[in-house]
């Protein structure tokens, strides 16, 4: 078949723009494919539980796991809107008996790697009946971090301990080493589901 100069270059044209975006959007499904298990294997390696318990939700995930060492995540909610939770700093018993800190311990294969932190600011509050003033983070959500390493496989506990309060409404029973069971193998750290 004998075609024209102008339908050969037209046909040659079309062939290239094809090619072309059929290399475009293979390319962009190649990407879209090589992020999508990525994003899945960052999601399926930080177990994530959570528990309520005296109007607060706590909800404890393990991060960035690697070489046995790894973050763990506590995030304290209290349930009803305007209370708030102690500062990590406050002593065990409280000021004056009042009061009890945010805290997140370890025992068993699990060891803490650093000192717990909050990502909020401590303000100070006074309370009836208390002379020293009260350290506390802003009413709603708090989230802790604690750095923690295993020493080999077995089985782990983190103890968390809490309180929360309303300039209204008063506080709520404290809660003191709530544990949480955790497994670590050679794969990483899964929570207990009993």
């Amino acid at each position: 078949m004998n075609l024209s100069p102008r339908i050969r270059r037209t046909r040659t044209t079309r062939t290239v723009v094809a090619l072309l975006s059929l290399a475009a959007l293979t390319a962009c499904g190649d990407q879209s494919a090589d992020k999508a298990p990525a994003a899945a294997a960052a999601k399926a390696s930080a177990p994530t539980t959570t528990f309520t318990e005296n109007g607060v939700t706590v909800t404890l995930s393990v991060a960035d796991w690697q070489a046995s060492k790894g973050t763990l995540t506590a995030v304290f909610t209290p349930e009803k809107k305007g209370f708030h939770l102690y500062s990590t700093e406050l002593p065990p018993t409280g000021i004056e008996g009042v009061g009890r800190p945010t805290s997140v311990d370890v025992t068993g294969v699990l060891k803490t790697d650093g000192k717990l932190t909050a990502a909020a600011d401590v303000r100070s509050i006074s309370v009836p009946g208390v002379d020293a003033p009260m350290p506390v983070y802003p009413d709603g959500p708090v989230t802790t971090t604690l750095p923690v390493r295993a020493d080999g496989n077995g089985d782990a506990t983190v103890l968390l301990g809490y309180a929360s309060c309303s300039a209204k409404e008063g506080c709520t029973i404290p809660v003191a080493d709530h544990p949480v069971h955790l497994r670590l193998t050679d794969d990483g750290p899964t929570f207990d589901t009993h």
